[in-house]
């Protein structure tokens, strides 16, 4: 497998996904992932390595056997409200596993680096979009321990020969259309996931935070982005490396942005059936709104989005949903509900 890429994290939600993909165009693919979040089943394609990112005697074997020269760094713990209860295990978990795997990756020579960031970082802006220049001021650990990852790889770069690119998620959401593979996040927080949960019956209901904003329904706004849209990305990143291209940081969004009650409504009308949906106070530090500036990943990477419809987004999730019930049963709903 000379000149393998490797993807930490690659047997999650997102990375599973790029994965697939790169395997899909004919890449020899090594995947790190120690299953705490991800999945075995999950990878479709290369070897599966058992193993933490921030293991650097592991990681250094890793690029070493298989001549890595371009790394996919998905190995992440994404729980916002758990990084305000556990900062230090988001920053240790994050941020340092992150330093020891550039520190690896200086040390074997790997040339291209595609990191696995979020609009966390850019915290509340104003006006609700966030441009790749909009100042960076998270709220939480969560978006903290990248912004700081973002940082040590930008000045990496900066002293050696490492080329990356960053890749700033907005929501991500959705599922691989064959329901091959899909999000399978015990107590998921995501909107689409969640609402998806709640019509399959594994939730008794979905709840609303905040009826007050200043939108067009009084619920919140978020740029959703379908997993494939931005497995897509990943794969033009790394081209756009191989191919001599400077480090860069990118927003992953459509570039508009839908309401809760627009989402809700959308799993009802595909699913056919209505929701239990309870109202219930803000949350402290949901923006009204945040939706991607995203021109420039069309400009930089030629980068066109095939599935930008919420309804297509609400279909493969309820599918998945759907999939995942008729696998595990009824008795999982106690379990993860």
């Amino acid at each position: 497998m000379d000149g393998a890429v490797l993807v930490t994290g690659g047997a999650g939600y997102i990375g599973s996904h790029v994965v697939r993909h790169l395997g899909e165009a004919g890449y020899s693919v090594v995947v790190l992932d120690n299953l705490s979040k991800g999945f075995r089943e999950a990878v479709l394609y290369g070897e599966l390595v058992v193993g933490d990112t921030g293991d650097r005697q592991l990681v250094g074997q890793l690029l070493r056997d298989y001549s890595i020269k371009s790394v996919l760094h998905f190995a992440a713990l994404t729980v916002v409200p758990e990084s305000v209860a556990k900062p230090l295990y988001y920053y240790g978990n994050n941020t340092c596993s992150t330093r020891s795997l550039l520190a690896c990756c200086q040390e074997a020579g790997v040339a291209h680096f595609v990191f696995s960031s979020t609009a966390a970082v850019y915290g509340i802006p104003p006006e609700g979009l966030a441009s790749e220049d909009s100042p960076t001021a998270p709220i939480n650990p969560y978006g903290t321990s990248k912004l700081m990852s973002e940082w040590m790889l930008r000045d990496l770069a900066a002293a050696s020969p490492l080329r990356h690119i960053t890749l700033r998620y907005f929501n991500v959401a959705g599922c691989d259309p064959q329901t091959r593979i899909g999000q399978s996040t015990p107590n998921a927080t995501l909107l689409i996931k969640v609402a998806c949960e709640a019509a399959v019956g594994k939730r008794e209901s979905i709840s609303i935070f905040g009826t007050d904003y200043a939108t067009t329904d009084g619920t919140g706004v978020r740029d959703y982005i379908h997993v494939e849209d931005l497995a897509d990305a990943h794969l033009k990143a790394l081209r756009y490396l191989e191919e001599g291209g400077n480090s860069t940081t990118l927003n992953c969004g459509y570039g508009h942005g839908y309401t809760v009650r627009e989402v809700l409504s959308a799993v009802e009308r595909i699913h056919g059936k209505p929701l239990s949906i309870r109202e219930e106070a803000r949350r402290p530090g949901d923006p009204p709104t945040l939706v991607a500036h995203a021109q420039r990943i069309r400009e930089v990477l030629g980068w066109q989005p095939r599935y930008d419809d919420l309804d297509f987004i609400v279909r493969t999730s309820l599918d998945w949903e759907k999939k995942l019930r008729a696998r595990l049963g009824r008795g999982w709903q106690s379990n993860e509900a």
